[in-house]
Formats: C-alpha cells, sequence, structure tokens
C-alpha cells in the first residue's frame, strides 16, 4: 500500500510541477506561487470541513473514530492531537514555500541542470537519513530499489543547460549547488515536519500546511512586487496545480503511515519522472539519454521494492 500511495504522490507532485511550469511561461513564477499555494489551502481546507461536518463518516461509509467521529483519521482527530500537530504543519508548509522560492530562484540565475538534480537528491536523501537513524531498517530488496530510485531521480531531473545567451559566469555551478540545496533542505523539511504532523490526521495536518506556506507565499510575491492577476490562462492553470499538489501531499502523507517512512518519501521524490514525461507528451520536449535511462531505472527500482 505503502507503494501504491506514493506513487500516487509522485504522479500528482509530477503533475503540478508541470502546470506550474507552464503557468510560469506566462507569468512571473513568485506570482504563480502565490496562486497555486493559496489555491492548494482552498481545497485542503474545504475537505477538513467536509470530513468533520455532522454525518459525513455516515454518507461516505466510514465509522467514527476517537472522540471526533471523524473519516478514519482524515479530519477532527488533527484537533484532537493539539497544537504540536498544528506546530509541525505550518512548519512544514513554511519549509515547502522556502524550497520553493529557492528553486525558482536557482531557475533564474543558475544552470537548471544542475539546481534540479540536486534539489531532487537531497530532499530525497535528508528525511531517508533521518528515517535511519530513527531506527527504519529496511530489507535488502528495499534497500537496492531505494537505492536505484535515487539514481533515478538525479538522472530524471537532468535537463540541458540553455544553449542560447552567455555563457555561465563563473562560479556559477557553485551557486546552482547551493540553490539546489537550499530547495533540496526546504523539500525535505516539508517531508518531515509533515510526516510529523500527520501522526493524528490526513487532511487537517496538510490543510494547515497549506494555509501556513500560503500566507508565505503571499507575502513573497508582496514583497517582490509580482501580485498575481485574478484573471488569464496562467492564472487558471496556476489554480488548477494548487488543487493536484494538494492531492499529492494527502497522498503523501497517507503513504507515510502506511508503511516505511524512508521507503515513501524515496518513491515519493521520483515526482520529477512525471513532469518530464508530460513535457514529452504534452509539449513536444525530447528527452535526453540520462532521463530515459532515469525513467527505466525508477520502473526497476519501484519493481525492486513490491517485489
Amino acid at each position: 500500500m505503502v507503494t501504491i500511495l506514493a506513487l500516487a504522490a509522485a504522479v500528482a507532485y509530477g503533475t503540478a510541477d508541470f502546470l506550474g511550469g507552464v503557468a510560469s511561461r506566462r507569468a512571473s513564477a513568485f506570482a504563480v506561487l502565490a496562486v497555486t499555494v493559496p489555491a492548494g489551502a482552498a481545497v485542503t481546507v474545504a475537505a477538513a470541513l467536509l470530513a468533520d461536518a455532522p454525518g459525513a463518516a455516515v454518507l461516505l461509509g466510514h465509522g467514527g473514530h476517537g472522540g471526533h467521529g471523524g473519516l478514519g483519521g482524515l479530519g477532527g482527530p488533527m484537533l484532537a492531537g493539539g497544537w504540536s500537530e498544528a506546530g509541525w504543519a505550518a512548519a512544514a508548509g513554511v519549509c515547502g514555500a522556502a524550497g520553493l522560492v529557492a528553486f525558482y530562484a536557482g531557475f533564474a540565475s543558475a544552470p537548471i541542470s544542475v539546481v534540479a538534480p540536486v534539489a531532487a537528491l537531497v530532499s530525497a536523501v535528508l528525511p531517508v537519513a533521518v528515517a535511519v537513524a530513527g531506527g527504519e531498517r529496511p530489507g535488502p530488496g528495499i534497500v537496492a530499489g531505494g537505492l536505484t530510485c535515487l539514481v533515478a531521480i538525479v538522472l530524471v531531473s537532468a535537463q540541458q543547460a540553455p544553449g542560447e545567451g552567455p555563457r555561465p559566469r563563473a562560479g556559477s555551478r557553485l551557486l546552482a549547488v547551493g540553490y539546489g540545496v537550499a530547495a533540496g533542505v526546504g523539500f525535505g523539511l516539508f517531508f518531515l515536519f509533515l510526516k510529523e504532523a500527520g501522526q493524528s490526521g490526513v487532511l487537517w495536518p496538510v490543510a494547515i500546511a497549506r494555509s501556513a506556506g500560503a500566507v508565505a507565499a503571499v507575502g513573497i510575491a508582496l514583497a517582490t512586487g509580482t501580485v498575481p492577476r485574478r484573471r488569464g490562462t496562467a492564472t487558471g492553470i496556476a489554480l488548477t496545480s494548487g488543487a493536484v499538489d494538494a492531492a499529492a501531499n494527502v497522498c503523501y502523507v497517507l503513504a507515510t503511515r502506511a508503511g516505511l517512512f524512508g521507503l515513501a518519501v524515496v518513491i515519493t521524490s521520483l515526482y520529477p519522472g512525471v513532469t518530464v514525461l508530460l513535457a514529452r507528451l504534452v509539449l513536444g520536449e525530447r528527452l535526453r539519454w540520462a532521463q530515459r535511462a532515469g525513467l527505466l531505472l525508477a520502473a526497476l527500482g519501484v519493481a525492486l521494492v513490491v517485489a
């Protein structure tokens, strides 16, 4: 079950990133961020409130659990968990928004071919290291599959550096590594903190995380003077991206509760492969040999984990 849920999260994250990237071609990246994150917050808050509504468990065929009668831990139990879970969720949202800022800033001022794989790798390795330090001991097949997936993450994230314009400045690769590490740490902390927040619920931790991230994203947009327009194709795409990303967050939290945390993070971190595939299918972008190899390795890694 953890593999299925983590794969669902990877597909949703990859789709959301693709849509966000398309929107960023039509508007400022920070303006897009100020639309996608609040949109995800609105979706998850509405879903959490619906899950807590009287009779919701009966309508959806679930019995009540623990004093709140929520949907199997989807809604009300977050409130019962106290402020500690809310704090973890809020911290996750802020870290995720900060990671996106570093990610977009890196894309704007440094080689993408360095920023993307570094961010993807760090965001996977950091939570896995914490999980192993915490006592998780996966079997040989899972270890082999996880390592294969880590290599796949780097390969599918590889992008051709822009061929037009001036050559990168001296030290730009070092700058790209810095941006990539910063983004990866932000994403990795998001994974870690959201997992902690999801111990007593699913929808409310995600809703709080997205709400905190929305405040940070809007604040950044205001500070940089990139307030999004209310209408336009880019806004519609960004809204869709936010809704899909919210679904990805729910799938990720469910995955962390269904099995090994480290395994859930590694499989979820395969999301760049989905983005690459969509770019190929929808936009007709060509795949580099490294990306093709990464997609094959991703499939092999998942097969090893399942086996």
